[in-house]
This record gives structure tokens, C-alpha cells and sequence, in this order.
């Protein structure tokens, strides 16, 4: 496994990214710069952090999606490498035009900082397999722009084609717009491209890992990683 961290000005969670590949995959993640025009030889993951890109000028994501290195990202995605982006680097991902889609501004218009309950959508992916569907996984978000939109037809092209990764949920399972964190549409939570090889998504995996700090719910994203690049 040979992961990849890029690093953008405004980037805050590049370090947990490393540590929890580290950590759960035994993984030696490279930071990259984003003034880099290449990727590091042999990388098959690359992971967009949470963060300030930029200061979140413009809109959250959109000079970042214009940084040097995001041309081998795309090349990278466009010939089946995986890549994840969280929070940030979901909204990177969505201006990249890596995925369909914008995160926009939490309807209530405040940032939320809390622990939030997701459901699996389905567990035969490179970053879910660890997973059963239909879980519920505890995992923390903090945004401000977390708010997933897309027009009618692009939502009924996700659903239809099963490609929400995560869902907000109740304690129960059920899914309920109103009470989630940002009001997103569906309680979309995260998304994945076409070939299932690009995942975004605002909650942050990479802080649950430890039990020294707290649930652990979010190793099973990146044994699922480790899994399959091992596989392939």
C-alpha cells in the first residue's frame, strides 16, 4: 500500500490521514505538496484531507481543484486508482469534477462540530468491505459547508445507481433530512464516482481509530482499504 496525502495551503488534517493509515493499514503515506505536477511512483491511493484549503475562498474546494497536482489526481482516478477525500477533500473532489454535485452551506448556518451516526449503504466497495450493510457507525464531523445538493437528475442517477456511500441516521437507522447535521439531500453523507474507485465525504473517518480516545468505528474504512489494494 502506498498512499499519497496531498497537501493544500489551509490543510489541518493531513497528520490524522498519515496516522490513521499508519496506524490501521501499516501504511507509509507520502505528503505531497499541491504545487507538485506528479504523484509519487506507485501510489494507489491518494486521500484529499479536511481542512481550509485556501481559506475556503471562492467557495470551500474550488482553488484547490485548480492546484498543480490535481491533474495526476484525476489521471490517477481516471485509470481505476482510488482515491478518498474527506470533508474538504470532498468538496475538492466535487469542484474537481471528480464527483457530481456541491457542498454547500449547513441549513441552519452554523458549523457543527459533533459526533453523528452513519448508515452503510452497501459493503462491497474498496472502502467499505470491513463493513456489513446497513451499519450504523459512529464518526465526527466539523463543516460549515456540509450541505450535499446536486439537481434532480444527478440524485436520481446516485440513488439508482447505488452510489451513496453514507447515509445520516438516527439511532434507529432511519433517515431523517431534518435531523441531520446539514440538511443534506437524502442525508447524503458521502458519494462515490462511477467505477466505485473515488469516495468523498464530510464525516472524518480518520478520528475514530483509537480506543484510547474514543469509538473506533472508523478503522473499518481504511482495513477496507488496506484489504484491497493487499487483494490487487
Amino acid at each position: 500500500m502506498k498512499p499519497a496525502v496531498i497537501l493544500f495551503p489551509g490543510s489541518n488534517r493531513e497528520q490524522d490521514a498519515v496516522r490513521a493509515l499508519r496506524l490501521v493499514a501499516g501504511a507509509k503515506p507520502q505528503v505531497v505538496w499541491h504545487a507538485e505536477h506528479e504523484l509519487p511512483n506507485g501510489t494507489d491511493l491518494v486521500v484529499l484531507p479536511g481542512g481550509f484549503s485556501y481559506g475556503d475562498y471562492l467557495r470551500c474546494g474550488a482553488i484547490a481543484a485548480r492546484a498543480n497536482i490535481m491533474d495526476a489526481v484525476r489521471a490517477h482516478a481516471a485509470k481505476g486508482g482510488l482515491v478518498l477525500g474527506i470533508c474538504n477533500g470532498f468538496q475538492i473532489l466535487c469542484e474537481a469534477g471528480l464527483l457530481p454535485g456541491v457542498l454547500v452551506r449547513n441549513a441552519r448556518l452554523r458549523f457543527v462540530c459533533r459526533e453523528v451516526r452513519l448508515r452503510v449503504e452497501r459493503a462491497d466497495t474498496p472502502f467499505t468491505k470491513a463493513y456489513r450493510k446497513g451499519d450504523l457507525i459512529r464518526v465526527p464531523v466539523a463543516h460549515g459547508e456540509g450541505n450535499y445538493t446536486a439537481d434532480e437528475a444527478t440524485i436520481a442517477r446516485l440513488e439508482t445507481e447505488g452510489r451513496v456511500a453514507f447515509r445520516y441516521a438516527r439511532r434507529d437507522g432511519q433517515i431523517d433530512e431534518t435531523d441531520g447535521p446539514n440538511g443534506a439531500i437524502n442525508g447524503i453523507a458521502g458519494i462515490y464516482s462511477e467505477k466505485f474507485n473515488v469516495l468523498g465525504m464530510m464525516p472524518h473517518p480518520e478520528n475514530y481509530i483509537e480506543p484510547e480516545i474514543g469509538p473506533t468505528d472508523g478503522r473499518g474504512l481504511f482495513e477496507s482499504l488496506a484489504g484491497a489494494l493487499k487483494a490487487a
